[in-house]
């Protein structure tokens, strides 16, 4: 099992930056892929961004050109740096793991609100 601890959420102004951070232990030897999706108030939970183990990425639509994932196998720590919010950023965003063997977490979410 593998356990995620998310942090750098908060309140930004539109136009702001935000670095989300999320450090996975425990069985993190198995880790196909890392990533961070969102769910707004009343909304499904989408993806935002994947990375592989081996670099592949996958961005949603809403995403490109503004955020970037970024991954650090030796802490075992995946990132999302994203520039140019906007409101409808406004979300609680969670890390999410995908192992070899098909099973995946969740972290339990960190808040980001874009607001004047």
């Amino acid at each position: 099992q593998v356990q995620l601890a998310e942090s750098g959420g908060g309140l930004v102004q539109p136009g702001g930056s935000l670095r989300l951070s999320c450090a996975a232990s425990g069985s993190i030897f198995s880790i196909y892929s890392l990533g961070w999706y969102r769910q707004a108030p009343g909304k499904q939970r989408d993806m935002v961004a994947t990375i592989t183990d081996g670099g592949s990425i996958n961005y949603a639509d809403s995403a490109k050109g503004r955020f970037t994932i970024s991954r650090d196998n030796s802490k075992s720590a995946v990132y999302l740096q994203m520039n140019s919010l906007k409101p409808e950023d406004t979300a609680l965003y969670y890390c999410h793991v995908l192992r070899y063997d098909a099973t995946w977490s969740w972290g339990q979410g960190t808040q980001v609100t874009v607001s004047s």
